[in-house]
């Protein structure tokens, strides 16, 4: 049995070294979407990911997948991209048109609800959800959208309508996280596609010191607003080891 959380009360979730290790990192069930809700649980490495017509459901999986920007892995593919195809990045331009691409683009559903959408707007209105896009064109193609607390961008979603505007988006992600200090992405859930890009598995208690360490109990909002040519990116200093 996971807990009940009543969304009447201030936010309180239980430890996530009580998650559940099948569905690996379930942990609570029930509280609110409201920011208060949001900050609390990102603190504290959880956050919510459920289904039209669930409760909300909280979650705390382990191992967990991250990735520190300067471990970037960017192919030479990529590099050529980044010079030659013409994109822009830009920074908390168009959050909702962001989070719309990444919520219908999915095949396979969505846990993006419009309850979710609505939540991260929200967030992104107070300074602490951001979103990445990449233009072709002047048009949008491509973007990821997250929460930033002190040190540590937590990934949500990212979508693509031309070939490498994700990575696209996630190299300017990698270079915006350097130049402020933010040290770990979090990448939640570990798939092939990430760790091919430089992801790494964690523990539970790795990751949770490191949030004690990186994370403020308070974090500051931030405001992220800034045009780049990609071709800029490619000069960057990234990890280019080849892949294994």
């Amino acid at each position: 049995m996971i807990p009940w959380l009543d969304p009447r009360l201030p936010p309180c979730f239980p430890s996530p070294r009580l998650a559940l290790p099948e569905p690996n990192g379930l942990l609570a069930a029930g509280g609110s979407l409201a920011p208060s809700w949001l900050l609390e649980a990102y603190r504290q490495g959880i956050f919510p990911w459920f289904s039209e017509g669930q409760p909300i459901l909280w979650w705390s999986p382990a191992p967990r997948l991250v990735l520190e920007p300067q471990r970037l892995r960017v192919r030479r593919s990529l590099h050529k991209v980044l010079r030659h195809r013409g994109f822009v990045t830009t920074l908390d331009v168009d959050f909702p048109s962001v989070i719309a691409n990444c919520a219908r683009l999915r095949p396979e559903g969505t846990w993006i609800t419009p309850e979710m959408i609505d939540a991260y707007i929200r967030l992104h209105a107070l300074g602490h959800a951001h979103s990445v896009e990449t233009w072709h064109e002047g048009r949008l193609v491509g973007g990821l959208y997250g929460v930033a607390l002190g040190g540590v961008f937590f990934g949500e979603s990212m979508f693509h309508l031309e070939p490498d505007a994700s990575k696209v988006a996630l190299v300017r992600l990698c270079a915006e996280c350097r130049a402020r200090g933010i040290t770990l992405i979090d990448c939640q859930m570990s798939t092939p596609h990430l760790r091919s890009l430089g992801a790494e598995e964690i523990s539970r208690e790795e990751f949770l010191a490191q949030l004690a360490r990186l994370v403020p109990e308070r974090p500051t909002p931030q405001r992220w607003q800034s045009e780049l040519p990609a071709a800029a990116l490619a000069e960057g200093t990234f990890s280019r080891e080849p892949l294994p």
